[in-house]
């Protein structure tokens, strides 16, 4: 007669048993997976962890030859759920079936709870009157474990159907739409187009962005700037008031004119308190360690590591809101026996008081991502402590005081005796003047700017003027920071599933770099998708969606209606596509073909493309005036190959970037011979 805890991941198991356990915790293997024996309260509690999700769901076997099956067969068909961790369903299934009680004890989300009612489901079918409750934590810390161990609740079902409503249409959606799209462009086995529900109105805002820059049209503009001096001998920086003069011969003859002296006209400094930023929400926090470096999937994986030792809270999370049961002073207090940040602790907890910031944001199944143990940095690893290091310091600017900053503004009029005017400058700066919160949490801080203390009336002599020619830059592509924001402005997929998403589009070559930069390809199926399945990129249908589902979740939704609403959706998108077969297999075909151009060919000026070799089966770039010109080169067998439109400094070929999921991506020279990789070798 025994406990059973089921938890989401293995080293989550043992770090339960750990904390709960009386005494020593034996491991045993059943089935090859570890089972954590120990007692609690006398008690004999077996635990074992998973790998996520043991089911999938799929379509039943006969539906999956692609060419024998029409998509639009697959939108009624009824969804199977197929075991994926065999050896741990049957470790559950030997473990239950003396068990007496079951503890779910999986991440407290859609997700997580989906996991935990798949287990107990395969549970039941050899112990099906045991008792089954829920572990409701938010961070694998022994006073978070002890507490939601000592109150169990019931299982959350409705959170557990809107996770597996999720599931069903994305399936229902990715794969038939996948299987339309490629079947329409002959792009099968490993060269098929995936589409999804999320995944494709996402890479629609990236392609619109990008046809915005394309077709954006610089225009040249003119600024005019002067150096000024003080009677102190002082120099400055001051420019005209006009930012932007669109005819060069009207700043010319400013700049030309410009007199010698200029008066003060006003000189301001006003100060403002700048508040403290808000707890991290999972998309505040991404879109924060990409602006340092970071990959948005790379920072999630680091911070479900860090969450799994008991660093950090659970990181997937839209409260912005500190609840009143968490100890703030409690926390501060274990802060400071980390080595690097201890003493920035002390300094918040030597406050008369603490007064967290809000955001506007406020849940309750977990609190905003805050520290949860204290580490030193040569315990982790340099990424995993530049992301617990940036949990920590957010954690303590949003208990900090407001920063004080000074802002200052002087205007200058400058007498131009030859045009019978004078003409206006000016200089602005800020600088801090209580770091406040800045102390701890630097991130993005802008450096001071200073600028001299002058008075109305005081006179500066020109000592030179400057006329800088400009032109306006097209709209900024998006970072992958900036996307999360936009997706969640847009209702675009949830916190658990936005970085994935973006990595999708990456591994389907949809994109590269960041600022992200689509590919020929992934403007050939957006823009196909757009014009040909308009609803599948617009960020509305699967918002609404969303929606749908929380309602799930609040009791107020059945999943098998929310289901049919996006089956009869996608029945009439499916309609069109197959209606539209040969203009989608033409315009995939065409985005395909761009795809293949690298450059121009430095010999004859045609076009060099990607060509795969009959004989070989191998990849190479070749001209397209061949046989009339047989300019060449090798190409990585592996990975890829994306054209970035730029040549080699040193040689003038083509340069490319190679993309592979076993290496960084690198930007590699087409020539073999070039000079500058000679260079390199020899350094």
């Amino acid at each position: 007669m025994i406990k059973l805890i089921v938890s989401e991941k293995d080293n989550a198991a043992k770090r339960i048993s750990n904390i709960l356990a009386d005494g020593k915790v034996t491991v045993k293997k059943s089935y090859g997976v570890p089972v954590y024996i120990f007692q609690n309260k006398q008690e004999d509690v077996h635990c074992v962890g998973l790998k996520g999700h043991i089911l999938k769901v799929d379509f039943p076997e006969k539906y999956n030859n692609w060419q024998k099956v029409e998509p639009i067969e697959l939108i009624d068909v009824e969804i199977v759920k197929i075991p994926t961790q065999k050896s741990i369903i049957k470790t559950l299934q030997k473990e239950a079936k003396d068990a007496v009680q079951i503890v779910i004890a999986t991440d407290f989300d859609r997700e997580g709870e989906l996991i935990g009612v798949d287990a107990l489901n395969k549970i039941k079918e050899v112990n099906s009157r045991v008792e089954t409750k829920r572990a409701h934590f938010s961070a694998l810390t022994e006073d978070e474990i002890k507490k939601a161990f000592s109150n169990l609740e019931d299982i959350h079902v409705n959170l557990a159907k809107a996770g597996e409503t999720r599931q069903d249409i994305d399936l229902i959606w990715g794969a038939i739409l996948t299987r339309s799209i490629s079947l329409a462009a002959k792009r099968l086995g490993k060269q098929f187009l995936g589409v999804g529900r999320v995944q494709s109105p996402t890479l629609a805002i990236v392609v619109a962005r990008e046809k915005e820059r394309r077709a954006f049209i610089s225009k040249p503009y003119w600024q005019i700037k002067a150096l000024f001096g003080t009677e102190q001998g002082k120099e400055f920086l001051a420019q005209h008031k006009t930012d932007k003069f669109w005819e060069e011969k009207a700043a010319k003859k400013i700049v030309s004119n410009l007199g010698k002296i200029g008066l003060v006209t006003s000189s301001k400094r006003t100060k403002k308190m700048v508040s403290p930023p808000t707890p991290f929400s999972t998309t505040s926090f991404l879109a924060t360690a990409s602006s340092i470096g970071f990959s948005a999937s790379n920072a999630m994986r680091i911070a479900e590591g860090l969450y799994m030792e008991g660093l950090i809270s659970y990181p997937r999370v839209d409260n912005t809101v500190y609840p009143s049961s968490l100890n703030l002073r409690e926390i501060l207090v274990d802060l400071k026996k980390s080595k690097e940040l201890g003493n920035l602790a002390a300094l918040v907890l030597a406050q008369d008081k603490i007064v967290p910031t809000r955001g506007k944001k406020k849940t309750t199944d977990h609190p905003p991502i805050h520290p949860t143990g204290a580490a030193n940095e040569k315990d982790l690893k340099p990424q995993e402590w530049k992301i617990y290091e940036l949990v920590v310091r957010r954690f303590l600017a949003t208990l900090a005081p407001s920063a004080s900053m000074e802002s200052a503004r002087v205007d200058i009029n400058v007498e131009c005796p030859a045009l019978k005017r004078s003409e206006p400058f000016f200089l602005q700066g800020s600088r801090v003047v209580d770091e406040g919160w800045l102390k701890f949490y630097s991130y993005g801080r802008k450096k001071d700017e200073d600028i001299p203390n002058l008075n109305e009336d005081d006179i500066v002599s020109v000592k030179k003027s400057i006329l800088e020619s400009k032109e306006t830059q097209p709209p900024k592509r998006y970072g992958q920071g900036r996307l999360i924001q936009e997706m969640e402005k847009l209702g675009l997929g949830t916190k658990s599933t936005r970085h994935s998403i973006i990595q999708n589009l990456y591994f389907r070559g949809y994109v590269h770099s960041d600022p992200m930069i689509p590919t020929e390809l992934g403007i050939a199926v957006a823009e196909t998708l757009r014009k040909n399945a308009e609803a599948v990129t617009n960020p509305e249908l699967t918002a609404q969606l969303e929606k749908d589902m929380d309602l799930i979740t609040e009791g107020k939704a059945e999943k098998d209606s929310v289901v049919d609403i996006s089956r009869d959706m996608l029945r009439d998108i499916v309609k069109v596509l197959k209606e539209r077969e040969a203009e989608v297999s033409q315009e995939i075909r065409n985005g395909i073909k761009e795809g293949k151009i690298v450059g121009k060919c430095p010999k004859c000026g045609n076009e060099l493309r990607i060509i795969r070799s009959k004989k070989t089966k191998k990849r190479f770039v070749g001209c397209a005036s061949y046989p009339d010109c047989k300019t060449t080169y090798s190409l990585p067998q592996f990975g890829d190959i994306i054209p970035i439109n730029e040549t080699c400094e040193v040689c003038g070929a083509p340069k490319i970037k190679i993309v592979s999921r076993k290496k960084r991506p690198w930007i590699l020279c087409l020539n073999l011979d070039c000079p500058s990789k000679k260079t390199s070798a020899e350094s």
